[in-house]
């Protein structure tokens, strides 16, 4: 990726949990070179079947041909070795929202990658400067951060870190054309725009049910009658993950020093039960099966 106007032939996707698996189709789906990494041979499996699974759905609905998932299956390569990033001219790391864990992997990316590589973070909610400095190309470095379900969701905020250069926007923002979704240019604050507007308002959800103001049902139903929303704030929680929910709290309270940020302790006492949501078959809901 020389200039902006080139995209990427092929790119790498590290981590294939739901949102690197969604990554990684809608990329191969725009007609992009795939190498899919992720810890284990065994966790890249997991995320292929995802794929594969969501792309029958697809077939089953009419939506898309067997040839057409075929084709787009084909172009997703299992990548066993985080070495084979090499090969890419772009790497999109969706790893657990940790800023060491990314941090490192940034760092031996920078061991392996050429220097014109491109290195995306899908974070949302980690500092993008922070990221970048730990490399020896921070103008290199940005934030591309999708929403779930991935092929679903359009949006893709495009977060510029202290050093990102105009010519690394460009070519994140045609990519994110290129996939078909719309790129939204956001500046490198806590939590962005997304979720530093939707998870105060979850937080304060939970606070209504720890309070006794109303039950998490209740709390669901007000918000999606009265406001128009297609999933209550509790059962959105559920789905995103109640421990995701917890670490973005933390990150935003962290990052500003304001109270408003403070996560509420039901939300805190739910995760230290392991009572994370869907993942987990029990958050503010039971999921049976």
């Amino acid at each position: 990726m020389s200039s902006p106007n080139d995209l990427p032939q092929t790119l790498m996707v590290i981590g294939a949990g739901q949102m690197g698996s969604g990554i990684a189709q809608v990329a191969a789906a725009s007609g992009i070179t795939v190498l899919l990494h992720d810890v284990s041979a065994s966790s890249i499996q997991k995320g292929l079947a995802a794929i594969t699974k969501q792309l029958s759905r697809s077939v089953d609905k009419g939506k898309l041909t067997e040839e057409r998932k075929a084709e787009i299956l084909s172009r997703i390569q299992p990548a066993e070795q985080l070495e084979q990033a090499a090969q890419a001219e772009l790497v999109i790391e969706a790893v657990t929202e940790q800023l060491e864990l990314k941090a490192s992997l940034l760092r031996r990316l920078e061991e392996i990658c050429p220097p014109q590589v491109i290195f995306a973070s899908n974070t949302s909610s980690l500092p993008i400067t922070e990221l970048a400095a730990v490399t020896g190309r921070p103008s290199r470095v940005i934030g591309m951060h999708f929403m779930n379900p991935v092929p679903v969701m359009p949006l893709v905020e495009v977060i510029r870190g202290l050093e990102t250069s105009q010519d690394v926007f460009e070519a994140v923002r045609a990519l994110a054309m290129h996939m078909g979704k719309t790129p939204v240019e956001v500046n490198d604050f806590p939590g962005f725009v997304s979720n530093r507007i939707l998870m105060p308002m979850i937080n304060e959800a939970v606070y209504t049910v720890y309070e006794g103001v109303a039950t998490a049902e209740a709390v669901d139903q007000v918000m999606k009658l009265g406001m128009n929303h297609p999933m209550g704030p509790l059962e959105l929680a559920d789905f995103i993950g109640l421990d995701t929910c917890l670490s973005i709290m933390d990150i935003l309270y962290e990052g500003f020093k304001d109270p408003k940020y403070r996560p509420c302790p039901l939300l805190r006492k739910y995760v230290k039960a392991g009572r994370l949501g869907r993942k987990t078959g029990q958050g503010f809901y039971r999921y049976d099966g």
